[in-house]
């Protein structure tokens, strides 16, 4: 138990280690400069429900100066809150291309999707971009992530993301702030990790960008209408086309609106049982990517060693360094001193979760269950 006890303990140095230098290197690249001819850009933004923060996720891209851009907005409910802001947006920015979709048409089980099916009418651009709702996006973003596209070989770009907490104070606070942890410092890491190591087997719902004609080669969003991990898999089929993902330098922020300790729970099985499904190799091996507790481990498997206790130390300290490292230094933002006592709870509750990942294929979506499929297709258990 000894050798096996140390050998966690060192992987999960090694690990803490890396992340914290992937994401170092990432916060010292500079953003793209917007290119001299922009191509026009159709906008896609799916709605559903006036969640927190909408109308300033919505206003940040609004107020993006970008020639060419058309922006639509759709709803599948005609009665969807979220018509008031959109409404509200159009009166403040008369000037901007901007339509909208109100049909009920289901394509799939994604609802998601099938909204994006039902927008597709209204597109009038060959470039795309796909943003979900709750996505708040930097000056300059359009013009950043739709710059590879004028390389024919890139086949979509996406963003990285960070998570904003959707509130500040009681349980709805502190599950907000875990499910944002789990995001800025365990998953973001993780893709950070990959991509300096090479990989580009990824693609997220904050941002993605491609062409027309590259989504037409796929077969449209109907390919991708019964999936729960719709975005990784636009990105698979793009890539068995021969084209290239580019992860853009562009940051944007998403909200995390987590009101209990249960719709976290949810909310991180789902996403960790759907990354099962679609890599299971890598998400066994994604166990050492929770380095706290795996230090942990080992150090009760060494029984206490001298050695073990080093390594646990010494991974606490980079973990904590990494949690400075993903912290955003912009004025108002909270201090990382803060967050401090959150980091085990929030790296042992992922931990223990990405475990119970193993246990089942179901996961809750709303008030529905479904069972993922190794294709990541998702079917309602009935």
């Amino acid at each position: 138990m000894l050798a096996l006890g140390l050998l966690l303990g060192a992987a999960a140095l090694g690990y803490a280690l890396t992340a914290y230098l992937a994401v170092l290197r990432s916060r010292n690249i500079a953003f793209p400069p917007a290119p001299d001819g922009r191509e026009p850009v159709t906008v896609l933004k799916p709605l559903c429900g006036a969640e927190p923060g909408l109308a300033e996720a919505l206003r940040s891209l609004c107020a993006q100066d970008y020639p060419g851009m058309q922006i639509v907005f759709g709803v599948q409910d005609p009665d969807d809150p979220a018509l008031a802001v959109v409404r509200a947006l159009e009166a403040q920015y008369p000037g901007l291309d901007i339509a909208v979709v109100i049909d009920a048409a289901r394509h799939g089980f994604s609802a998601k999707v099938s909204n994006l099916i039902n927008m597709m009418r209204a597109a009038r651009h060959e470039w795309l971009v796909l943003a979900d709702s709750d996505v708040r996006v930097p000056p300059g973003y359009l013009a950043g992530v739709c710059a590879p596209l004028a390389d024919p070989s890139v086949g979509i770009v996406t963003c990285p993301y960070r998570g904003r907490p959707a509130h500040s104070g009681g349980a709805a606070g502190l599950c907000s702030r875990l499910g944002a942890l789990f995001v800025n410092e365990w998953f973001m890491p993780s893709v950070r990790v990959a991509a300096l190591l090479g990989s580009r087997d990824f693609a997220f719902g904050a941002t993605i960008a491609l062409r027309r004609s590259a989504l037409e080669g796929i077969g449209g969003f109907a390919a991708i209408a019964d999936q729960l991990a719709d975005d990784y898999r636009l990105g698979e089929l793009t890539r068995a086309q021969g084209l290239r993902t580019v992860l853009s330098e562009v940051v944007v922020d998403t909200g995390i609106d987590e009101r209990s300790l249960r719709q976290l729970v949810q909310h991180e099985t789902r996403w960790l049982r759907t990354i099962r499904a679609v890599r299971p190799g890598g998400y066994a091996a994604s166990g050492i990517t929770f380095s706290l507790p795996v230090a942990v481990l080992g150090w009760a498997l060494a029984g206490g060693s001298m050695a073990a206790v080093t390594l646990l130390i010494a991974t606490a300290a980079a973990r904590v360094m990494l949690h400075f490292a993903a912290g955003d230094p912009g004025p108002g933002k909270a201090s990382p001193w803060r967050g401090l006592w959150l980091l085990p709870l929030s790296d042992g509750l992922g931990f223990a979760l990405w475990c119970w990942g193993f246990a089942a294929r179901e996961v809750q979506w709303r008030q529905e269950r479904y069972r993922v499929e190794r294709d990541g297709s998702a079917h309602p258990i009935t």
